[in-house]
């Protein structure tokens, strides 16, 4: 039997297509435990590497014969060694190509929503739970929390025949990397981002503007104030249709505003956020935010991460009809939860204090995002 590759980006229309798959995971336990490719119809099998350096007789019983097999390690090394001993074994098998570092940075494109002025695209980053929007109009193109994948959003907008002309983020992010900085320099963008998130770097403060306007179609972005993740974070709301929500308001959940160790003092942002703000915006309104928890079911029919503002307070109907104390509460009890790994050197990267290289930047994203404060069960 010969061994094939398999890519991130056929890995993902598995998980789109609610395919089956075998996954051999020869990764750590403590790795696999913590972050593993996900999907709704998919069986695992974690047995560390080095356990297997002899052969893979004493897994044989624990492989089916009748399922696509996919081997899965860290950067795809070890992956190959096993698959091609399974190979050896009569079976025909895959490894990751690129191991989970491909997995971690693949992105694919969704459409969102399309009238006559604009076209929306999300952006999955489905390893890592990371969203980012680009909104097109007459031959502009506006950029949401982009990830430090520039290439992918430059390539999209030409597909489009659009230039890259806005890029705005909601907040600093802890668990990735912003292309933000970078798409600007390479497009000669406006970048826009809150002044008080206390980046070093030069960029359009946000507080200075009520809405962003492009081209002659008049396409509305009034920056939302929603501090409670961050000091600093918004939400941009456009032509009063779409709020691009960052990681303020979740499909499932709301942001955690842990991360600054002043607890009860954001959280309590977090709640006048929600009880005053959020709370005078229509139920209709289209809420796309910045993460995702569960792929499979906070994915909605249309087949993008996103749902009505009404629908997401249904869902989540305790954290909006909560009073303030209970709320300050819950949330303090959910802020014992783990961390994003490396969140303070990300933040400090985004924030221009701190440089790192490519192959530092795949190292501190490696793993999930965790900037939810909770979801519903």
């Amino acid at each position: 039997m010969s061994v094939r590759k398999m890519t991130a980006h056929e890995v993902t229309e598995k998980v789109l297509n609610k395919e089956s798959l075998f996954i051999l995971d020869v990764r750590n336990e403590s790795d696999f435990n913590d972050w593993k490719i996900e999907g709704e119809n998919f069986e695992y099998l974690n047995v560390p590497y080095f356990e297997l350096l002899d052969g893979v007789t004493i897994i044989m019983d624990k492989i089916p014969t009748d399922k696509e097999i996919l081997v899965v390690c860290a950067k795809e090394g070890s992956s190959i060694l096993v698959a091609e001993m399974l190979s050896e074994e009569g079976l025909d098998v895959s490894y990751l190509s690129g191991g989970m570092k491909s997995w971690s940075e693949h992105l694919y494109k969704a459409n969102v929503y399309e009238d006559d002025d604009i076209k929306v695209f999300q952006f999955v980053r489905v390893g890592k739970g990371c969203l980012s929007y680009m909104v097109v109009s007459d031959g502009e193109a506006l950029i949401v929390d982009p990830s430090r994948f520039t290439t992918e959003y430059i390539e999209a907008a030409r597909e489009e025949g659009a230039t890259i002309t806005h890029i705005v983020d909601s907040h600093l992010h802890a668990d990735h990397i912003s292309g933000g900085k970078e798409l600007a320099e390479v497009t000669d963008a406006n970048y826009y981002l809150m002044k008080s998130e206390g980046a070093v770097f030069n960029f359009n403060p946000l507080e200075d503007y009520e809405k962003i306007e492009f081209k002659h179609v008049e396409l509305e972005v009034l920056a939302v104030k929603t501090p409670g993740h961050t000091p600093g974070s918004v939400s941009f709301f456009v032509n009063k249709k779409l709020l691009f929500s960052g990681d303020t308001i979740f499909v499932s959940g709301l942001g955690r505003p842990d991360l600054g160790n002043k607890v009860r003092e954001w959280a309590n942002d977090l709640y006048n956020t929600v009880y005053n703000k959020v709370s005078q915006i229509a139920d209709d309104v289209i809420v796309l935010p910045a993460h995702y928890a569960d792929f499979d079911t906070e994915m909605n029919e249309q087949g993008y991460i996103g749902d009505t503002l009404g629908n997401i307070r249904t869902r989540n109907e305790k954290m909006f009809t909560a009073s303030r104390e209970s709320f300050l509460n819950d949330v303090e009890k959910s802020a014992s939860s783990v961390k994003p790994p490396n969140f303070e050197e990300i933040i400090s990267i985004n924030r221009g204090v701190e440089a790192a290289d490519v192959e530092r930047q795949q190292e501190l994203e490696i793993g999930p995002n965790r900037c939810a404060v909770h979801h519903t069960d």
